[in-house]
């Protein structure tokens, strides 16, 4: 599973790390399930990042670090729990709007707000990519630009995430064996991920992105809604 959603989100950009929570859902302990599926997600981006490094935007990347950073530690010291069915809807109906209508010109030169909000939300929701990549959507890169440069903001937060679970006591260690098994599976399908990236042309690449998004947050606010009403 961690091959599969590693190629789906080399080659289009966004939705491996969705996908991987949705399955890891079913078999994880709620208490493990973001620490765990954080350094999965950590090991994956990085090696994405490294294979795209030339591609990356390195200019938006601080102002995203310092966000991220403040959102992170926002969101570890918040003790009640967000109801994840309303964070669900709530970044499923964003991420639609952007794809059906024009990223507001403001988002792009938002790097610092777009890193805190998807970084608090990520410690209590875990896979809050589709968030980022509406923001790396709005600057208009190519293709390589785009998932190289959404990889090194993805490895930056669940950098952060990681370390502070581990800081505030998530024992990583019984998990370490199976941590290390997913990331080397998820290299490899970023390998071949990367492959299919390479075949494609910018336009090709947006509308699968577009597409890629719209499933997936189609899904995001079903669930959540399904969840709210049968509570």
């Amino acid at each position: 599973m961690s091959l599969a959603s590693s190629f789906i989100t080399a080659s289009m950009g966004i939705g491996g790390g969705v996908l991987l929570l949705a399955v890891m859902a079913s078999l994880f302990p709620p208490l493990a399930l973001i620490p765990v599926h954080g350094v999965i997600q950590l090991g994956s981006n990085f090696f994405r990042a490294v294979l795209m490094r030339t591609h990356v935007q390195w200019r938006v990347v601080a102002a995203f670090a310092a966000g991220s950073v403040l959102g992170v530690a926002i969101g570890g010291s918040v003790a009640v729990r967000l109801e994840p069915a309303v964070v669900q809807i709530g970044i499923g109906a964003f991420v639609l709007w952007s794809v059906f209508r024009k990223p507001p010109a403001w988002l792009a030169k938002a790097g610092g707000l777009t890193g805190l909000a998807s970084s608090f939300l990520t410690m209590f929701f875990g896979a809050t990519g589709p968030f980022v990549a509406n923001y790396v959507k709005s600057l208009t890169l190519p293709r390589q630009a785009h998932v190289g440069t959404h990889a090194v903001l993805m490895t930056i937060q669940h950098s952060l995430k990681s370390l502070t679970f581990g800081f505030l006591g998530f024992a990583f260690g019984p998990w370490a064996g199976f941590i290390l098994l997913m990331i080397a599976m998820g290299f490899l399908g970023t390998v071949l991920g990367k492959r299919v990236l390479m075949r494609l042309d910018d336009r090709q690449f947006r509308r699968a992105l577009n597409l890629a998004l719209v499933l997936i947050s189609a899904r995001l606010i079903w669930l959540g809604a399904s969840t709210l009403l049968a509570g």
